[in-house]
């Protein structure tokens, strides 16, 4: 059974030009609750524990990176079928791949700067959201 709850993040590319707010527009609009959000630079100690279960992954060292390179938007996200719904809300990885009117066919940069990260499970949402939330941020 699928929670209510998804953990997303507006990346660096997307805070850097101005779309925080049209991307938070989107998601209301498409009728999620915002349960908690934050408005936060990552280290790069940060990005690397974030993202730790890429650390073998040849693109790591840029993605840690470019992920404190800038601030980022943290916020957990409320709806049924949270985390399917938003999947399909921020489109594909690859923007260019990315159903027209998503968030990424309308704000990423490219693969890499991809505008938005949306969690791909129940079990990793809650993992993510306790990265960046406490458990009093999160009631």
């Amino acid at each position: 059974m699928s929670t209510k709850r998804t953990f997303t993040m507006i990346k660096p590319d997307a805070t850097g030009a101005g779309y925080t707010g049209k991307i938070i527009d989107r998601i209301i609009n498409a009728g999620f609750t915002i349960k908690a959000m934050k408005w936060t630079q990552l280290s790069i100690d940060d990005a690397k524990s974030f993202y730790h279960v890429h650390s073998e992954r040849p693109f790591f060292d840029d993605l840690t990176k470019y992920m404190s390179s800038a601030p980022i938007v943290a916020a957990i996200l409320e709806k049924d079928n949270a985390v399917s719904d938003f999947r399909s809300l921020i489109g594909a990885t690859d923007p260019s791949q990315a159903a027209p009117g998503t968030i990424r066919a309308d704000f990423a940069e490219s693969i890499s700067a991809n505008a938005i990260h949306g969690s791909d499970s129940d079990e990793n949402a809650a993992i993510e959201g306790s990265f960046y939330f406490s458990a009093r941020e999160l009631a």
